[in-house]
């Protein structure tokens, strides 16, 4: 009778998914030969080959997809199991391995951090910036616990099965100017039809955010932008709108409000949002990671109440 070693059957499945003895060494913290050595002896114990070689990288043999496919059941009850005991003992320790886009990070998940090592040092919030694709895979396979990440209206992101999916928070998108640019002295919402002979910067090509600033500047401005520039970080954006003079349609979180070096408004005729997701494993959720769950939609329900409280003020003002 095989007792099979959760380590090894963790390593096929990652295999499974990662397809190079390589790309598993670097997630799991081993060398490429200590991972084929494993391999090795998972093989002796299931009396069968499980891989073979595949140019560069490795196949699994159809017994070793099916192992594969048993050890994530396997995993998942070993898992089930921690919670629950950690739940009986009721001590609240353990590792969270978040990740997230760059103002989900500085928003929500360092502030949770900083909590976190006051209020819960059992705790270890660990933090890693990262986009959804790359997000999703490390999440189904164990290398996250959790990811932040976003959505813009009209542009759907997948929704992988096995995954959970939350809406934390809705977020309006404003418009951004120099300082000095000839509009920026009027403080009333922008139309985007005002802004159709401007050079814009936008995240590249292939992105959501690159999308939606296409599908806005036509659907509300009638025009396609003059996408001069292009960057996926949102503070080389904003350096570009300083120095190219250039127009960009940014996430509220991206964009600090008391900027002296910028113009900041929010768009007429409508709002343009994006949402701001947390995705956890379709599993039972282990204490730690619940009390990490709690302080982000926290935090996501303050921000909430900032920018309603911010744009009833400038509704206010308007009307005065």
């Amino acid at each position: 009778m095989v007792l099979w070693d959760l380590q090894r059957l963790r390593i096929l499945r990652e295999l499974a998914e990662r397809r190079t003895l390589t790309a598993v060494a670097d997630a799991l913290g081993y060398s490429p030969s200590a991972i084929s050595q494993q391999m090795a002896v998972l093989e002796r114990e299931a009396g069968t080959a499980l891989m073979q070689r595949a140019g560069r990288g490795v196949r699994l043999t159809d017994a070793g997809r099916l192992l594969a496919d048993h050890a994530g059941l396997l995993l998942a009850a070993a898992e089930a199991a921690r919670v629950d005991l950690a739940a009986l003992s009721g001590d609240v320790r353990g590792t969270v391995r978040a990740g997230g886009v760059q103002s989900a990070l500085r928003h929500l998940l360092i502030p949770t951090l900083a909590d976190l090592l006051i209020e819960q040092p059992g705790i270890q919030l660990e933090l890693t910036e990262i986009e959804l694709e790359p997000a999703v895979a490390e999440l189904r396979l164990g290398g996250l616990d959790l990811v932040v990440s976003d959505e813009y209206v009209a542009q759907p992101r997948p929704r992988p099965a096995g995954i959970r999916r939350e809406v934390l928070l809705e977020e309006p998108l404003v418009v951004v100017l120099p300082v000095d640019h000839p509009r920026s002295q009027d403080q009333r919402p922008m139309s985007i039809t005002s802004l159709r002979d401007e050079v814009w910067v936008a995240s590249a090509s292939g992105t959501g955010h690159h999308a939606l600033v296409l599908a806005a500047c036509r659907e509300l401005g009638g025009f396609d932008p003059e996408l001069r520039h292009r960057s996926n970080d949102a503070d080389m954006q904003l350096e570009i709108v300083r120095t190219a003079r250039a127009v960009a349609l940014m996430p509220s979180l991206a964009v600090r409000l008391d900027d002296p070096t910028l113009a900041i408004r929010h768009v007429a005729g409508g709002t343009i949002a994006r949402s701001l997701l947390l995705l956890t494993r379709d599993q039972p959720t282990p204490g730690a990671l619940a009390q990490v769950l709690d302080s982000i939609r926290t935090r996501a329900r303050g921000l909430g109440r900032t920018f309603r409280e911010t744009e009833t003020l400038e509704t206010t003002s308007l009307t005065r």
